[in-house]
């Protein structure tokens, strides 16, 4: 665990961290690639479960992605190929349990948060609510903060959902 930091500096980055959500939950995608630092990596790995206590596959990823490989998701939105999202998902990002540490990078700090999505698409009554912690590596930029590292624990190892079209 890293040292704590200091109070503005936390809220500096909670307050980021609130900004990417509403990005995300207003479908402002190309705002929201602009976020990543150019090298930036976003990881999802799938969960097993396991007697042992393994509780991540070292292989298989749900995503494992660059800045530039995000951005093609992103643009594809845009399309009419994004036949995931026909109609869009209406989505709601609750972001809470924000804790800011050092690391030995300097100019960078982990943002530690849990994430709750609630997902619900067209006129049908069902809808997905999946729960997940994020390990973000912050860095400061001439704009405020960037993300350079996303790793997304989902707790769940089965989803309920159709697809993963949406951004965590």
């Amino acid at each position: 665990m890293g040292a704590i930091i200091p109070m503005e500096t936390h809220y500096e980055i909670e307050q980021f961290l609130y900004r990417e959500a509403r990005l995300l939950d207003e479908r402002r995608f190309g705002e929201w690639i602009e976020l990543f630092a150019e090298d930036a990596r976003y990881v999802m790995p799938v969960r097993l479960n396991r007697e042992d206590g393994a509780a991540w596959e070292s292989h298989s990823k749900s995503f494992d992605d660059t800045r530039q490989t995000l951005a093609i998701r992103v643009n594809r939105l845009s399309t009419e190929y994004a036949w995931a999202e026909q109609p869009p998902s209406r989505v709601r990002h609750f972001i809470t349990n924000v804790i800011t540490e050092t690391t030995p990078e300097s100019g960078e700090l982990i943002a530690r948060s849990n994430e709750l999505i609630y997902r619900s698409r067209g006129d049908v009554t069902d809808f997905n609510i999946i729960s997940a912690q994020r390990v973000d590596r912050v860095r400061r930029a001439d704009a405020g903060w960037k993300i350079a590292h996303r790793w997304v624990a989902l707790d769940q190892s089965t989803l309920s959902t159709h697809n993963l079209s949406m951004f965590f």
